[in-house]
């Protein structure tokens, strides 16, 4: 298997003409996209990026991302993307985490940027976007050096659920076998239209979407940012055929008054993944979009992303369920504490093991011999396998509440409560209990004019789980979300003033 950045050349070289990269008013052909790639290796190397860098790119969905971030691997480099919306602290460590030899970023982030490198007490080489565009113009030696399939090729930090955020490391051979996968997976096709709307720095639309888009000579259209009404009016202009999405977009969409009546005819493929979706908004993106196949993707950063999904058929039979199968090249277990299968019904701990499952966390030896155990990746994600295969995340390892002796899976709950029309979003967390152990609080955001009681909200989820785990007490607060829509809970507790279970 080649590298990235092979796949752009053998692409550019098949279809030299085919629409490649669209933002905004710009479109580029696979040629000219390729050419820029090239030209802006060329400058990076100039100005001293050598094979084995850490060059951390920070920026919004741009061409300019894209262009960059394969020029930088052409170079031999590894790629870090970064989180555009980081406060300084957090670029901070990324800097000094991954030891970052340059840092590319987005002129609007200039200012963060340079505080977190004054934070960082390094000094990296730092380079603005347009300043790259500029330099690549000029004459520049070709980039000699050719990456191979088992160098070091990304550096992708986790979503910080629980706190810092780590980096697992992928070489080429791991990160395209993911493209491979979704591409055998989601059934693209040559030719398809495909949009980013989803970060671009995030594992799943980087290695999912771009990466192998670019394998099958796809139409990227880049949206900077997320406007529901914008992007269907783009799916529909662009004749988008495959969409990836967090659950949040698809609901937002769905509450556009004329979403069920615009034209997708060419929209073919839709995926969710990065959070839960609630049972009741697949099935009202199922009855808006009778023809689009749904793929429901649940995976982790550090297996590439790779994990578990559902097909468009289990997807509509199933909505609730988590996923059926592991992802192709990948196995999936839920196992016991002591590494035993669990039988149907009961839960245990998600493992995989597979062709894209990271190489290691970046100097964390300790958290990686904790993580990767005998060639199997430990999730931290409880599920529960039904007799019919279908595999369903509870929890956390460190999110299960334990009130009066009894587990309590938080997304039970949440999936519960998500459901009431006057519920816009939910987390449920326990609180320490002088009696019980811990008690179950909700914390929701209503939806808009809606003021629903924890009486309401008791008796709504009684009638769609065991009395038990209906929450004990709700409160109204924002919920802090990582940028793919996981509910960051440690960050919930603290400004709650609540304190962890002392497990």
């Amino acid at each position: 298997m080649p590298s990235i950045p092979d796949t752009l050349r053998t692409t550019a070289a098949r279809c030299p003409d085919r629409e490649a990269l669209v933002f905004g008013a710009v479109r580029r052909t696979y040629r000219e996209l390729y050419q820029e790639v090239e030209r802006t290796a060329a400058a990076l190397a100039a100005h001293g990026v050598a094979p084995g860098d850490r060059v951390l790119l920070i920026s919004p969905n741009s061409d300019a991302f894209v262009i960059a971030a394969y020029a930088v691997l052409r170079t031999g480099a590894i790629l870090v993307p970064g989180n555009p919306r980081n406060a300084p602290p957090e670029v901070a460590h990324l800097i000094t985490d991954c030891g970052a030899a340059v840092v590319l970023f987005a002129p609007e982030l200039g200012e963060v940027v340079a505080q977190g490198v004054s934070q960082s007490g390094t000094a990296p080489r730092l380079l603005s976007l347009p300043h790259l565009a500029g330099l690549a113009v000029g004459e520049h030696p070709a980039v000699t050096h050719v990456p191979a399939e088992a160098d070091d090729a990304l550096l992708l930090y986790t979503s910080g659920t629980t706190g810092a955020a780590k980096g697992a490391l992928f070489d080429h051979h791991r990160s395209l076998w993911v493209a491979v996968n979704i591409i055998g997976t989601a059934g693209y096709r040559e030719g398809d239209r495909t949009m980013h709307v989803a970060p671009l720095y995030h594992s799943a639309q980087l290695t999912l979407v771009l990466w192998a888009g670019t394998m099958l000579a796809m139409t990227h259209v880049v949206v900077p940012a997320f406007d529901p009404a914008e992007v269907a009016a783009l799916i529909e202009r662009e004749r988008i055929s495959v969409f990836f999405g967090v659950p949040t977009m698809y609901q937002f969409m769905l509450r556009l008054p004329d979403f069920a009546r615009r034209d997708f005819s060419a929209w073919r493929v839709g995926m969710f993944g990065a959070a839960p979706m609630p049972a009741e908004a697949v099935r009202a993106l199922s009855a808006a979009l009778p023809a689009v196949e749904l793929y429901q993707l649940c995976g982790q950063t550090e297996g590439g992303p790779g994990g578990i999904y559902s097909g468009p058929e289990d997807v509509r039979a199933r909505p609730d369920a988590s996923g059926r199968y592991a992802i192709p090249s990948t196995e999936a277990r839920i196992v016991t504490a002591d590494g035993a299968d669990v039988a149907p019904g009961e839960v245990g701990e998600l493992i995989l093991r597979g062709e894209t499952i990271m190489k290691c966390y970046w100097n964390r030896p300790e958290a990686t011999a904790d993580t990767l155990r005998d060639g199997w990746l430990h999730t931290g994600d409880l599920a529960v396998v039904d007799a019919d295969g279908y595999i369903t995340l509870v929890d956390r390892l460190k999110d299960m509440i334990i009130t009066g002796g009894r587990n309590v899976y938080s997304v039970e709950v949440e999936n519960a409560l998500a459901g009431h029309p006057g519920v816009l979003d939910v987390a449920v967390i326990g609180v320490p209990h002088p009696d019980y152990g811990e008690s179950i609080l909700a914390v929701i955001v209503p939806a808009d004019g809606a003021e629903p009681t924890a009486g309401e909200l008791r008796a709504w989820a009684r009638d769609r789980i065991a009395d038990y785990k209906a929450p004990h007490a709700v409160v109204v607060h924002a919920i802090p979300r990582n940028p793919s829509g996981k509910i960051q809970k440690h960050l919930l507790r603290a400004e709650l003033g609540v304190q962890a279970a002392g497990r």
